[in-house]
């Protein structure tokens, strides 16, 4: 289970959350850009990029906007047109020089999947990858919604998939262990996620000890304030401190 996500992010995957589209990203990426316009220029790493539905939006503005994911399934649905600006690897070994980015951003929750210990020496590193001034953006769920409003199991037709998901709270963790049926062969599978729950003054404290200062938050995608009792996201925007700030 400590290496889930290397099984994963396949077309089951894809098939599941097939209905977070481009139209979600266009108004993601839409709203950041109004908040923090700097993301429209400079080299930006979308990182766990998926497909790539973020940078393509991001894209259409940031001609030096890149991606790097873990999954090349998920990479090998990407438009033909990113296929130059993406690379495949562990979140955790950027190959990147340090100082060097104007921004990062993690979209959908590709945050918290390691220990507390690699989470908190993976935003390090990331702080190290930016240059002066440059921006960090971590898009997760909120904490306390999830917490409080927990689904415990379901079930979940779409796209020729049948999913029964089982839920619990383990260890700091939220589980989420999937029985996967193919509609069309009755074959099933197993499949989990495991991602540490970080509630949002825990990130603001990790975020600033690695030499981060938060300057934004948002509670969902089309700008809303964030809220710990009702938003559903946590969207933290942070600034590289300088040297000033230390």
């Amino acid at each position: 289970m400590a290496e889930w996500f290397k099984d994963w992010f396949d077309a089951d995957y894809a098939a599941l959350y097939g209905h977070r589209d481009e139209v979600e990203a266009a108004l993601a990426i839409g709203t950041i850009l109004e908040v923090a316009p700097e993301l429209g220029s400079g080299p930006v790493l979308d990182l766990g990029c998926g497909s790539g539905r973020h940078l393509a939006e991001l894209r259409k503005v940031n001609p030096e906007a890149f991606g790097l994911d873990l999954s090349s399934h998920l990479l090998g649905l990407a438009p033909h047109r990113l296929r130059g600006w993406l690379l495949q690897g562990d979140m955790r070994h950027v190959p990147i020089k340090p100082g060097s980015l104007a921004g990062i951003c993690l979209w959908f929750t590709p945050f918290g999947y390691f220990s507390d210990l690699e989470n908190r020496r993976l935003l390090c590193r990331l702080q190290g990858l930016l240059r002066a001034e440059g921006l960090l953006l971590l898009d997760l769920f909120n904490a306390t919604r999830l917490k409080t409003g927990l689904v415990e199991e379901d079930v979940v037709e779409r796209n020729g998939l049948r999913v029964r998901s089982r839920r619990s709270l383990e260890d700091g963790r939220v589980l989420k262990r999937m029985t996967i049926e193919r509609l069309d062969s009755g074959a099933t599978r197993e499949a989990v996620e495991s991602v540490r729950v970080y509630e949002a003054d825990e990130l603001r404290n990790m975020a600033c000890d690695c030499g981060l200062s938060l300057i934004h938050e948002l509670g969902d995608y089309d700008g809303s304030p964030f809220d710990a009792a009702d938003s559903q996201r946590w969207l933290g925007l942070f600034r590289k401190k300088s040297m000033a700030d230390h």
